[in-house]
């Protein structure tokens, strides 16, 4: 498929306009719009430009509430729970992700559930955020049903997006994963350039793994990570965020007609607080040295930590420009 280059600006400058034209309030509509836009920036496409068409859908079918605002409904001790009141999903979050880091500075570690929320887009966005400002974040999301149970043909669990982030240097070690092999919006923009997975994603119609994202696309039948363990960890992702956010959990998302409503998690960690937080930069520094020690099995490969990738991508598109599929960004400007 036929791409285009889009600047930064240029790409946070159009979704701000349509977000306005939505009813968003300026200041919102900016820092949706700086979100998704840097989200693209950084190479996540699937979850940026890709998915800011369906995303305004959703605004126009209701299901998000631009004007909403997310409030406290109970607070114990250093954790919170809060209702999105079905606002911006990303703006929830970012909220949320900021509100754990100001509870950590008082009692060292800090956790926000949120119910009744939508979409994050990207999960590590806000691991980005907050491992930049000296924070370790650990984050995670419900979904509807969108993979299977291990050894089941029908799916009955949610991929349920989790975020690991820690400070390093002037950036950040970042892991952000669904339980599902790849993510869908990773298959559908594998899909959109038409090529195939580089690893089986999923399960076909056949009950047969197969590397085609369309034929994963028609059954939502993702692959679990680690087969049965991810398929687990699927599980007690849903029950703890549904229980410490006294909000949805998959199986009720999945009753609705679209995935709205769903129920997060953020815990932030002060490491200033630490007893060995003037030794924390060089211990890191030193696992990763020794990461980098492995020997990769192709000679012109690289071994890399969670989030490096990120750091170049986003050097690289912000010089060059943010490819852009030409078909979506089409569909965009005519929002």
């Amino acid at each position: 498929m036929k791409s285009i280059k889009i600047t930064f600006n240029e790409m946070k400058s159009e979704f701000k306009r349509i977000l306005i034209k939505h009813n968003f309030a300026e200041n919102k509509a900016e820092k949706c719009a700086e979100i998704f836009a840097v989200n693209s920036l950084e190479g996540i496409y699937s979850h940026g430009v890709n998915r800011f068409p369906r995303f305004v859908s959703y605004i126009q079918k209701g299901y998000v509430n631009v004007n909403a605002e997310p409030e406290l409904i109970h607070a114990i001790g250093a954790l919170e729970q809060w209702d999105g009141n079905l606002g911006p999903g990303p703006l929830n979050a970012e909220i949320c992700a900021n509100r754990a880091m100001e509870i950590s500075n008082t009692s060292g570690i800090g956790c926000v559930a949120i119910g009744n929320t939508n979409h994050w887009m990207r999960g590590g966005t806000y691991g980005w955020q907050a491992a930049k400002k000296g924070y370790v974040f650990i984050s995670w999301t419900n979904t509807e049903k969108n993979m299977p149970a291990w050894g089941a043909k029908n799916s009955q669990l949610g991929n349920n997006p989790i975020v690991f982030a820690v400070p390093f240097g002037n950036e950040a070690i970042v892991l952000d994963f669904a339980m599902t092999q790849f993510s869908y919006g990773k298959m559908e923009a594998t899909k959109l350039e038409g090529k195939e997975l580089p690893f089986a994603g999923g399960f076909n119609k056949n009950n047969e793994l197969t590397t085609k994202p369309e034929e994963v696309l028609e059954t939502m039948l993702g692959l679990p990570i680690g087969y049965w363990k991810g398929a687990g960890l699927s599980l007690l992702l849903d029950i703890l965020a549904t229980i410490l956010s006294a909000g949805l959990s998959t199986h009720k998302l999945s009753q609705l007609e679209a995935e709205y409503g769903v129920s997060q998690v953020f815990i932030a960690i002060d490491i200033k607080k630490l007893s060995n937080f003037p030794a924390i930069e060089n211990t890191i520094s030193g696992i990763i040295e020794d990461l980098k020690k492995s020997i990769p099995m192709e000679e012109n490969n690289e071994i890399r930590y969670p989030g490096e990738r990120v750091v170049q991508t986003r050097n690289e598109n912000l010089k060059n420009g943010i490819p852009v599929n030409n078909e979506v960004w089409k569909e965009i400007c005519k929002l």
